[in-house]
């Protein structure tokens, strides 16, 4: 946003230069990021009067030139341009001056005639070629013949100005018009604003609402839709004030219906469009969500084809513009237009942005309704243009203005206290003081009591809605310098990790050392993952939270799982040829109370991980083998020693994930800490792999439990340890594990630690048996084993299991 200093002077007087000004609205919350002055190099720039133009006499293509100034002595300048003629008014930079094209001009001989200045084209000082007429693009810029001589060439060009650019935050909307600036300027210097008056004379005895019919489809996207009708137009160039205003807000002017939407854009604060009414089919304008495969053909005389989301304004056949950014191409205002409908109105800033960035068009009308225009100015804006039409002579003004608005906005009323407020701010203020300040920005004040009062947002305030955001106005206004500075003061904490995230950190740290690959992923997830990892159809996992605004359509839903996000990994590893792979990630999965989501959900986490390829790295010296779920249960294993987890059982488990029979939890008591086993064949498929996989998923918070914090620690034994090797056959299905139990059970108080060391079915055993061996180890603190104590624990041993399983011994 950038507007002239001279602009904000036709409504308000100040005397404040435009840096003091513009430091003012910095430190009120209205950021200027720089000022700029129009004609910066042009101060010693002057029209001049060619007065005699000769040939020079040792050139074929140099002119000499005498030149009045009306100061002093005529000047003789030489110049090579051959477009200038005794009697032309010309600009002159006298000797000194420095142009902003960086030309600094001095005397000079030119084939021995003594020049004292140059005579000046457009490009030299810098004009805007584009906005120019062919005859002045090159040579000598020619001035008009009433021009005064002498005077400076700033004040002629109209670049006597300053503008002001803003770096405007996108919650002061309004602000992004000279009206809002103004009323901030008269809050900030105690000045009065002496905006025009807006007054329509309807000098045509015709009724817009019997020539054109609005109306709105789409309600959610199109709050207000207010036309006017303007009839005898004449199409013409603007005023040149008007021109000047324009060029201070970096908008070119076109002809003089055009610039005077632009000028009440910017003025106002409202975009607004002109139509030639000849070419709206059926006089009638509807705003509703363009038709998908539509075509949308604007006044950049670009064609688009509608998806469906994008809200036009379209008449009875076809889109006559795209709603907010730009109109259409069929009725754009030409030279024959005799009839125009001039449009306002109000909307959806959101889908105003989502169009534009599709379309990869922004104007500055779309960048006002992104961030929210005031529904109330639709009519006034229309008044006000055509008052500005009809005061040029180019138009006859119709009655009435054809205003469609379903849902009236209510004014939003903010309780607040003056305390409320100073303590906030640490000020002291009265609440008087602050009312007068919320008054002056156009709050209304109903006073409650002495404290308490109620302020009524302006309808231009669409950013203030809380009394937070009064306490803002107030600071802004009342002066952040003048605000008692305070040294912030508080308790500090030295910080350090909670026994959570120690834990968690140290569980990180042994499965990267045991060969495994972290990965961080998104927590979310799609509904398809869960049809992947066969999740039974009356799980809780599947009660998943939906994102009301997803990051893109493949994570619609928060994980419940965390083997989601694993299998993701894995599968996009393998897709690049990485066929090694031990990944392992920690995380927190969610599971909500009840859908739709009113409260937290339950945040748990989870460790989960997958194996798969090599066992080991690919060597002449290493062999191919693959992984199996010998290796996995290894690495748990060797994950639950870390963690000081011991006396837990290994069993034959399910996992909706892993295979029937391929499956162990290991438990402790009534827990389970972790489930390991190979992925489904199902599984493996519905993620396209090939080999197989073996995963494990485990509680956070059920492993911290058993883990042991406390040890105590025993001298290193004196006395040698007995060994027992013990060889049953049992029957084929009976679990290794419910033998280890029954041996630790009887195996008397010298009993250390068992081991199964052989599983044998072949030849030599029964179909329905199978040998298991046992090495068992005994030792005492206090003495050396007698073999009789060790036989009788190892008897006993052998008694219960041949009574309990029908165990047989072998020799």
């Amino acid at each position: 946003m950038q507007v002239s200093i001279k602009w904000l002077k036709d409504y308000i007087d100040f005397t404040e230069t435009p840096e003091e000004l513009a430091d003012k609205l910095t430190m009120a919350g209205i950021p200027v990021e720089n000022v700029v002055y129009t004609g910066e190099g042009l101060e010693k720039v002057v029209v001049g009067k060619l007065t005699e133009v000769r040939p020079h006499e040792n050139s074929d293509h140099l002119q000499i030139c005498t030149v009045d100034v009306a100061k002093g002595e005529p000047l003789t300048i030489v110049t090579g341009a051959p477009n200038v003629q005794e009697g032309q008014l010309v600009p002159v930079a006298l000797v000194g001056a420095h142009l902003p094209n960086g030309q600094k001009i001095e005397k000079s001989k030119m084939r021995g005639v003594l020049s004292m200045g140059m005579l000046c084209s457009a490009e030299e000082m810098r004009l805007d070629l584009d906005a120019l007429p062919e005859s002045q693009k090159n040579g000598i810029y020619i001035l008009p013949e009433d021009t005064t001589v002498g005077v400076s060439v700033k004040d002629v060009l109209g670049l006597d100005d300053v503008i002001l650019e803003f770096e405007l935050t996108a919650n002061r909307a309004d602000c992004f018009s000279v009206l809002g600036l103004v009323r901030e300027i008269s809050v900030l210097t105690g000045n009065p604003m002496h905006f025009p008056e807006i007054k329509v004379n309807e000098d045509d005895a015709a009724d817009s609402k019997d020539l054109i019919s609005v109306s709105i489809q789409a309600n959610d996207l199109c709050r207000r839709f207010s036309a006017g009708v303007l009839k005898n137009v004449k199409i013409g160039p603007s005023p040149k004030w008007m021109q000047q205003r324009l060029e201070g807000a970096g908008i070119r002017s076109i002809n003089n219906v055009v610039d005077v939407t632009n000028f009440v854009m910017i003025e106002l604060g409202q975009p607004m469009h002109a139509y030639d009414y000849d070419e709206i089919t059926g006089h009638s304008l509807t705003a509703r969500k363009a038709v998908k495969g539509e075509n949308l053909h604007t006044l950049d005389d670009s064609s688009r084809v509608a998806n469906g989301t994008e809200l036009v304004i379209a008449d009875a056949e076809k889109p006559a513009g795209l709603a907010g950014i730009m109109g259409g191409l069929e009725s754009e205002i030409t030279e024959k237009t005799t009839t125009v409908v001039l449009e306002a109105a109000s909307f959806y800033g959101p889908n105003i942005r989502r169009t534009a960035r599709s379309c990869g068009l922004h104007s500055e009308a779309s960048g006002r309704f992104e961030r929210g225009v005031d529904v109330t100015e639709t009519p006034r804006a229309i008044k006000r243009a055509s008052q500005l039409l009809q005061e040029m002579g180019a138009c006859t003004v119709c009655k009435n203005i054809v205003d469609v608005y379903p849902e009236p906005v209510v004014p939003v009323k903010i309780s607040f206290t003056a305390s409320q407020i100073n303590r906030r701010l640490g000020t002291k203020l009265s609440g008087d003081v602050m009312c007068d300040i919320l008054k002056k920005l156009g709050f209304g004040i109903e006073t409650v009591s002495d404290e308490s009062y109620t302020a009524v947002v302006p309808s231009w305030r669409n950013d203030v809605t809380r009394w937070e955001d009064l306490s803002e106005e107030v600071a802004q206004v009342y002066g952040f310098d003048e605000i008692p500075s305070t040294t912030p003061h508080g308790r500090v904490m030295s910080a350090g990790q909670s026994k959570k995230q120690y834990f968690i950190e140290k569980m990180k740290a042994v499965l990267c050392s045991l060969g495994l690959d972290e990965t961080a992923s998104f927590a979310f997830t799609h509904p398809s993952m869960y049809d992947k990892m066969q999740v039974p159809e009356d799980s809780m996992l599947r009660t998943a939270i939906p994102i009301m605004n997803p990051l893109t359509d493949e994570y619609p839903l928060v994980r419940t799982t965390l083997l989601s996000s694993v299998f993701e990994n894995v599968v996009r590893n393998l897709s690049r040829k990485n066929e090694d792979v031990r990944l392992f990630e920690i995380a927190p999965v969610f599971y909500p109370k009840s859908l739709p989501v009113t409260e937290l959900p339950d945040e748990v986490m989870k460790a989960a991980g997958i194996i798969t390829g090599r066992r080991a790295p690919l060597g002449w010296n290493q062999v191919n083998d693959e992984v199996d779920f010998y290796d996995l249960k290894g690495i748990i294993e060797e994950l639950l020693t870390a963690l000081s987890i011991k006396r837990y059982t290994v069993e034959v488990g399910e996992h909706y994930v892993m295979h029937p029979g391929k499956t162990a939890v290991i438990k402790k008591g009534n827990d389970i800490l972790a489930y390991i086993g190979e992925v489904h064949p199902a599984v493996a498929e519905a993620f396209s792999v090939k080999k197989k996989m073996y995963a494990f998923e485990m509680d956070v918070l059920t492993l911290m439990k058993h883990s042991e914090e406390h040890f105590n620690y025993t001298h290193l034994p004196k006395y040698p340890a007995v060994s027992r090797d013990l060889a049953l056959l049992v029957d084929r299905d009976l679990p290794a594990m419910d033998i280890e139990k029954v041996i630790k059970k009887n195996a008397g108080p010298y009993f250390k630690e068992v081991c199964l060391f052989d599983v044998y079915t072949g030849k030599q055993v029964d179909s329905a048996k199978k040998s298991v061996a046992f090495s068992l180890l005994f030792q005492s603190n206090d003495k050396t084993l007698t073999d009789a104590e060790v036989d009788e624990a190892f008897g006993k041993i052998v008694f219960e299991v041949e009574k309990l399983y029908g165990a047989e011994l072998r020799a």
